[in-house]
């Protein structure tokens, strides 16, 4: 699925200059995340998949990728110079649209992840903390750059197996999927899902990209259900 960033080159200039006040490096989302992968087996500690955690493996090297966007309605606070604070946070943003104090805007927030695998094929995530990148005086048009940015396609993802756990004579089964991007991740499925993927090479599912806003090519791919 081909999209067009609706977003500028003076806004690329404008970011520029508030790369300074991002906690959060930009440029550094790549396409592939993790090599080397296992394959799926009955044993799940074998199988890769993703846990949020808030300390990375030291020994694992980690990628940067663009996690999520938002719009928030903010309050301009003071001007200083060319410049202008975002209420309730305070952070400073370029006054590119001339606002005066007290004006009701629009902006656009960005998250990334630092990703790692360590040892054991696990990928540990650490989110990043919200960053206001860009102000609008519409929502129109903020929803217009946040519909480039957040991309939600069908497609065919391969399927690398699917497994059953036993405990205490409950069972539960997963399906382990290799995704665009290259990383694998395992979700539950039922026992008709299980019939229907157990010998499959492919599944049809649904997926949500999100773009790096510097680097348009860069995307992750985030898994949103199954297609059918």
């Amino acid at each position: 699925m081909q999209v067009t960033s609706g977003i500028t080159e003076a806004d690329a200039s404008s970011r520029k200059r508030r790369s300074r006040l991002s906690r959060t490096a930009w440029g550094l989302a790549v396409l592939l995340l993790a090599a080397g992968l296992t394959a799926c087996t009955s044993n799940t500690n074998s199988v890769f998949h993703t846990v949020e955690s808030e300390d990375t493996t030291s020994t694992a090297d980690v990628e940067s990728v663009p996690w999520d966007y938002r719009i928030v309605e903010n309050t301009v606070g003071d001007l200083i110079g060319s410049d202008m604070t975002v209420l309730p946070d305070n952070e400073m943003l370029p006054n590119d649209d001339n606002y005066a104090t007290g004006d009701k805007i629009w902006t656009l927030q960005y998250m990334d992840a630092q990703m790692s695998a360590n040892e054991e094929q696990r990928t540990d995530i650490k989110l990043s903390a919200w960053n206001t990148i860009k102000s609008y005086k519409e929502k129109a048009k903020a929803e217009e750059d946040l519909n480039n940015l957040k991309v939600t396609v069908k497609t065919d993802v391969g399927v690398v197996g699917v497994y059953k756990t036993k405990y205490k004579e409950k069972t539960r089964n997963f399906a382990v999927l290799e995704l665009p991007s290259g990383n694998r991740i395992k979700q539950p499925i039922d026992d008709a899902r299980y019939k229907q993927l157990e010998k499959a090479k492919t599944a049809e599912v649904v997926l949500e990209q999100v773009h790096d806003f510097t680097d348009y090519d860069a995307a992750y791919a985030k898994f949103r259900g199954w297609a059918n």
